[in-house]
């Protein structure tokens, strides 16, 4: 009895044993189950980028890794930290980090729109600016001097004009406060006329004044010369004639500039042609005796006096003959 008993408790440990093994060990087809699911587990995590526009370098993790699409672009990553940087034009980076976990999806869309700065526009300032003064070269005394300005000014303010002039005697007729004026010459024989311009347009920019002048001679009036009578005689003799006429030809030879005049007069009871015959013979000893020039000699039929006679005229270059006054 006691033996069937210890066979029958052997037995059922036994089958205790058997059933225990065999829910500890897996069917084959739950094993092949669960080794495909461990199989298909992700072991990255996901970067997905798309910009608008495309083209924009990627770095990450301070390495090259193209450019940006417009469509998503993905990029797997181990799992951990990444630095994600995408360089946009004039240095303008966009940078990200990202802790990447299996299987986990990380999407970048971004638009780029360049920003555009308004920079006003600067005022382009008229100064400084050519100013000329022109005026003629000389004028005669009494003439009126016109002096006029040349300014090449493009601002839009009004331009101011300050005239001065010297010497101090001569006069602005016209024109002050413009840019021409007129100047009157009167008395200022010899001298120089200039005339000083000072231009600005009231803004106090110290470019924006300029300075010009002009000057103009003055030529003064030409002295009026007259002749002079040296001498005046009755022919007598002809020995006294010449000894008059000595006088006239150390006259001629103290002035170069000058030319002598004789004049003869016939006398009331002289022959027909004695005033020409007189002005032959004074006109021989002048220049084969005393060697004067015939070009610096002129004779001058003067017509009848009383007497047979001689005028002697010392005449400047430049000034009107002589003429004569006979008396019949």
């Amino acid at each position: 009895m006691l033996t069937r008993t210890r066979h029958a408790a052997f037995a059922l440990l036994a089958l205790a044993a058997l059933l225990a093994l065999a829910a500890a060990a897996p069917s084959p087809a739950g094993a092949k189950k669960k080794q495909k699911n461990n199989k298909n587990q992700p072991t990255t995590g996901r970067i997905e980028i798309s910009t608008s526009p495309g083209g924009f370098p990627v770095v990450i993790d301070k390495q090259p890794a193209g450019e940006t699409t417009e469509y998503v672009r993905t990029i797997d990553l181990e799992p951990g930290a990444h630095t994600v940087e995408i360089l946009f034009p004039n240095n303008t980076p966009w940078q990200q980090t990202f802790v990447v976990e299996r299987g986990r999806r990380y999407c970048i869309a971004l638009n780029y729109r360049p920003t555009t700065i308004s920079i006003p526009a600067v005022p382009v300032s008229p100064c400084p600016y050519p100013v000329n003064v022109s005026a003629p070269a000389s004028v005669n005394d009494g003439d009126i001097i016109t002096f006029s300005a040349d300014v090449g000014y493009a601002g839009q303010s009004a331009l101011n004009y300050t005239w001065t002039v010297s010497p101090p005697t001569a006069r602005i007729l016209s024109g002050a406060g413009t840019p021409t004026i007129t100047v009157d010459s009167s008395g200022l024989g010899s001298r120089r006329v200039t005339a000083i311009l000072v231009v600005d347009d009231g803004s106090g920019d110290r470019s924006c004044r300029q300075t010009a002048q002009a000057a103009t001679g003055i030529v003064a009036p030409q002295r009026l010369e007259t002749p002079r009578r040296f001498d005046e005689f009755p022919s007598t003799a002809f020995d006294d004639d010449k000894a008059r006429l000595d006088l006239l030809a150390i006259e001629l030879q103290n002035n170069p500039g000058s030319t002598g005049y004789i004049v003869a007069y016939a006398g009331r009871r002289s022959r027909p042609g004695t005033a020409a015959r007189l002005n032959d013979r004074a006109l021989r000893y002048l220049t084969e005796t005393r060697g004067i020039s015939p070009d610096r000699l002129r004779v001058i039929d003067g017509g009848g006096r009383d007497t047979n006679s001689y005028e002697l005229w010392l005449v400047p270059q430049g000034a009107e003959p002589p003429r004569p006054t006979p008396t019949r």
